[in-house]
Formats: C-alpha cells, sequence, structure tokens
C-alpha cells in the first residue's frame, strides 16, 4: 500500500498525521470527501473505507481519478455535493481546506451534516486565526479564516455536538505560511487580480509537491515536526475540528 500512497505536501503530510487520530475507528465505512483535490487523501481514506470524493476543479479531479484508479478503490465526482444522490447518507464526512472558500459557511455546514448518520463524524481543517489572512488567503480564494470559538459555534449550530478543535502546524506551519505569501504576492504582481472562483479552483494545485521523491523527502523531513505539533494541540496556524451528529435529532431529518 505504502508503493501506492500520493504525496502529500509539508502543511498536508502534518494535517494527516492528526486528522487521521480525529478520525473513527474501524474499516469499511460510508466515507465522503468534499474538495478532494488531488486524491492524495482520497487515496489513504479509499484504501480502508468505502469512500467518495467531490471536487469542483477538473484538472485536480483528473489527478484524483487517475490515483484512486491506481488503488483500485473508491470513487471521485467532479462537481458539488449536488452530485450526492438525494438521501444518501455516510458514516465520516471529511473536508479540508475547503469551508474557508465557501462564502455561506453556516449553509455548507448544515448541509454535510444532513448528509451524515445520525451518529456519524465530521472531520475539518481550515486556516485559523482573521489576523493571519495574507496574500495567499487572498490568492487561493478564502472569505475568511476563522477563530476557535467561532468555528465551534458555527459547528455547533449545523447541529453538530462534542467539537472539538485541535491546532496543527507548530512550528513550521509559521514559516510554510511566510513563505506562501511571498509567493502569492510575486504571483499577484506577475499575473494581476484573479476572481475567487480562479482562486478556489486552483487552491489544490498551489504548491502540491511535483512528484514521488519530493512526497517522499516532505515526508521524511516532517517527522520531527509531528512530534512537536502533537504536543502543542493548542498552538499553531491551522485548525483542525471533528463534531458528531447526534444519534437523535430529528430536527436535521
Amino acid at each position: 500500500m505504502g508503493a501506492t500512497l500520493p504525496p502529500l505536501s509539508i502543511m498536508g503530510s502534518l494535517r494527516w498525521d492528526i486528522a487521521r487520530r480525529l478520525l473513527p475507528t474501524g474499516r469499511g465505512l460510508d466515507v465522503l470527501e468534499v474538495g478532494c483535490g488531488q486524491g492524495s487523501v482520497g487515496v489513504r481514506l479509499a484504501a480502508d473505507h468505502q469512500y467518495l470524493g467531490l471536487e469542483l476543479d477538473h484538472s485536480s479531479f483528473e489527478t484524483a481519478r487517475s490515483r484512486l484508479a491506481t488503488l483500485g478503490r473508491g470513487e471521485v465526482r467532479c462537481g458539488s455535493t449536488d452530485l450526492v444522490e438525494p438521501g444518501r447518507q455516510f458514516d465520516l464526512l471529511v473536508s479540508f481546506e475547503v469551508i474557508e472558500h465557501i462564502e455561506d459557511d453556516a449553509w455548507a455546514l448544515t448541509s454535510w451534516v444532513r448528509m451524515l448518520r445520525p451518529g456519524g463524524s465530521l472531520v475539518l481543517s481550515t486556516p485559523g486565526y482573521q489576523a493571519r489572512y495574507g496574500p495567499m488567503d487572498a490568492a487561493v480564494g478564502h472569505f475568511r479564516r476563522y477563530e476557535p470559538a467561532v468555528l465551534v459555534a458555527l459547528m455547533e449550530r449545523a447541529g453538530l455536538e462534542a467539537v472539538e478543535v485541535r491546532h496543527y502546524g507548530m512550528p513550521i506551519g509559521y514559516g510554510v505560511e511566510a513563505v506562501r505569501n511571498v509567493v502569492a504576492r510575486r504571483r499577484k504582481r506577475s499575473e494581476g487580480e484573479i476572481t475567487m472562483e480562479e482562486g478556489t479552483g486552483r487552491s489544490g494545485r498551489f504548491l502540491q509537491p511535483a512528484g514521488r521523491a519530493a512526497g517522499l523527502a516532505i515526508g521524511v523531513a516532517t517527522v520531527p515536526f509531528r512530534f512537536v505539533q502533537r504536543a502543542f494541540p493548542e498552538r499553531g496556524p491551522t485548525l483542525l475540528a471533528r463534531g458528531e451528529r447526534p444519534t437523535r435529532d430529528a430536527g436535521l431529518r
């Protein structure tokens, strides 16, 4: 299985180290990933579960579809949650670095919760702290960043309970953000202004590893930082959150 794993970016590697610990235990879950990008996480989930990924950007979708085809498991569709069969529900919904791209985030979260079975889990990640909003955020179509308490309240209003938020990326994430902001400033000078939709479309391709060798190097280089971030769950520039749909929530049915 290890030979078929697609590469993760620096932040993707650090995020997965924490996210996989927040996922429900066991195998064979029905899993939906909203905004699967190029499928790096999707392949990891599809290896153990019944996986469906959704991706708006056609280029990223094609990469994700190819990677899942190599694995021989899972499915990816090019589009939004409108492509999910009406009434279909999942044990787990994950969405990494997506909610900040959606203008009406409250509506999106509520609609995602409705796609969970009672007792199902939702795990998402998003950039933290509005004061850190910078050129990179604008370049990839972010409407906002989130304060931890705001994110908890948003998820609870959407119908989730037992919500918990962890930080990741301590300390290297701060440096990665600084580099991304420099790159974003240079791109803006050379390309000019772009729309939020254009930024969102390319966000899943922004500074991704170019190949397996780069991915392996990132995996090795981030090992010490994984231990650091686990020791500082309340520090780091990016947030991971988990919540559960109540086993009885007639108001959401």
